[in-house]
């Protein structure tokens, strides 16, 4: 913990567990922005491919809504999202025929192609990025990670019951 002149002040000895949650924190943000220069080539932000690939997945396209969800993200960062998406030709809203409330975001055969063009370069940096990790690692990572956000989501819901 950092006090205002800047001194880490420690209130607790570092465990092994706070010093993966820490690294785990420290890696996601690497990521993150190892993939803002990887999309900036497209003008993409990651948060915009992810809308894109994701819509792949939905031809006859997703509410803003159910984008939210899917991406674990505020609606309305999904509007500025989508907007900036349709301005450059990528993405449509067009109504929905069962919620007239509603629009659907759908991929445009412009986004389509777009999509065709980074994926095969994205699947290969995703491979890159784990260097010499065998196989067998990287899915008890993910394993691990999967019960992980489980402890999470419900130490989450668990404070937010006694608050």
């Amino acid at each position: 913990m950092c006090n205002h002149s800047g001194v880490t002040t420690k209130t607790e000895p570092e465990s092994p567990r706070y010093k993966a949650l820490l690294q785990l924190l420290s890696t996601a943000e690497t990521v993150w922005n190892a993939s803002r220069t990887f999309f900036a080539r497209w003008e993409l932000s990651p948060s915009q491919f992810n809308v894109l690939n994701l819509l792949q997945d939905y031809p006859g396209g997703c509410t803003q809504i159910e984008l939210s969800r899917l991406l674990i993200m505020h609606r309305s960062n999904i509007t500025g999202l989508v907007d900036r998406l349709e301005q450059r030709g990528l993405v449509q809203r067009h109504d929905s025929d069962t919620d007239r409330r509603a629009y659907l975001v759908a991929l445009t055969p412009k986004g389509q192609a777009l999509l065709r063009k980074i994926l095969p370069e994205y699947y290969q940096a995703a491979e890159n990025i784990w260097g010499n990790f065998p196989g067998r690692r990287t899915t008890q990572l993910t394993d691990d990670l999967v019960r992980l956000a489980a402890n999470v989501k419900s130490f989450a819901q668990k404070s937010a019951t006694e608050s």
